[in-house]
């Protein structure tokens, strides 16, 4: 399996925003995220990375079924994200322009335990770095209740992954992220945490 993990240019992205949403929506169905998504919803949300100066996509090719997109990870300097976002940081005296933020990473499940989840970070944290002002980079993970009643038997959460990356969650730094779940017939807030990787530049 030949798979292509790159940087695109915004350009790109915005013209394959179509494809880029629905990957989003069907990988975000299964939990813990459980998202009963929408194109109009996406179209929004990703708008965040196309007016940042600094927005970066990372898409993952299929060489062999014409370069079809079967992974997208985002990322943007903490200092261009929603107030929603940056409002922890700035509560807790964070410098906010020492912080890269990774949005979402999403991966078509037939694509899984190939390395690509690696690949989307190694390639963010080399965007992060060639800002010689960043510090830290962080994402936020959405907080469900261990009983959740569609939680699968066979869930694996993705903290190991994670801490082996380098990141540690700080339980300090949490937000609140708005979507409608499977099943919901409103959008409700999701308790999200911070997970943070210091660079010690």
């Amino acid at each position: 399996m030949s798979i292509k993990v790159k940087p695109v240019s915004k350009e790109f992205a915005r013209e394959h925003l179509l494809e880029i949403a629905a990957l989003r929506i069907k990988v975000f169905k299964d939990f813990p995220y459980i998202y009963d998504g929408s194109v109009d919803y996406e179209v929004k949300y990703l708008d965040r990375y196309f007016k940042a100066s600094s927005g970066t996509f990372i898409l993952a090719f299929d060489e062999n079924i014409g370069n079809k997109i079967v992974g997208v990870a985002t990322a943007l300097p903490l200092v261009e994200e929603d107030d929603f976002v940056k409002k922890p940081f700035l509560d807790l005296g964070k410098k906010i322009d020492e912080f890269f933020y990774f949005g979402e990473s999403v991966l078509l499940p037939e694509y899984r335990g190939r390395g690509l989840g690696h690949a989307f970070f190694d390639e963010r944290e080399k965007v992060a770095l060639s800002f010689p002002q960043i510090k830290f980079t962080t994402f936020c993970a959405v907080q469900r209740p261990v009983d959740h009643p569609m939680k699968p038997t066979n869930y694996q959460p993705l903290d190991e992954f994670w801490q082996k990356r380098g990141y540690q969650k700080d339980s300090q730094l949490t937000s609140k992220f708005e979507w409608l779940d499977l099943g919901e017939s409103h959008e409700t807030e999701k308790n999200m945490v911070y997970w943070l990787k210091s660079w010690n530049r």
